[in-house]
């Protein structure tokens, strides 16, 4: 169940306490975590929108920072090798993972891959195959209107198919 606005879906995470805030909390919902370092000027510019992209989620994703000067070991387990990296957890393992700064339609889009929308969660809720087959034709009809050059739509219809197959 996601959690409110007012409980932290952002946090500093160390080697202390990765195992409980990562790994275990990813059993639950994603979490994706930004390996930074404060002197790296793509991690300020990509750590913002992070942020701002998780938070916008309403608790359907986590974010845990760390912060790989302080966190040495932690960063040579998971193999970090340039920063900003980003890597995603579910059920206690990497799912995706990205290096480097992206704009914040970009990291959008990594984190449509982590949760799923509102049209897969319908389809993956409904078992009876009519209303699964009136689902897909609404979405057909609004991908169809939304024309074959819009990108959302594009990755939207990949996503659909993918959850109606």
């Amino acid at each position: 169940m996601p959690r409110s606005r007012a409980e932290p879906m952002i946090a500093d995470v160390s080697e202390v306490d990765f195992e409980a805030r990562v790994i275990a909390r990813s059993r639950e919902l994603p979490v994706v975590v930004d390996f930074w370092a404060e002197w790296c000027g793509p991690c300020r510019t990509l750590g913002p929108a992070l942020e701002s992209a998780v938070s916008d989620r309403g608790g359907a994703v986590e974010l845990a920072k760390v912060d790989v000067d302080s966190n040495q070991q932690l960063a040579a387990r998971y193999g970090i090798r340039g920063i900003p990296a980003v890597k995603a957890f579910r059920d206690g393992e990497v799912v995706e993972e990205f290096v480097g700064a992206r704009p914040r339609a970009g990291v959008e889009q990594f984190l449509d891959l982590l949760v799923p929308s509102e049209a897969e969660q319908l389809v993956a809720a409904s078992e009876d195959p009519e209303r699964r087959d009136l689902i897909r034709r609404v979405m057909v009809a609004i991908f169809t209107e939304l024309g074959p050059s819009d990108p959302l739509a594009s990755e939207h219809r990949r996503r659909l198919a993918s959850a109606l197959n």
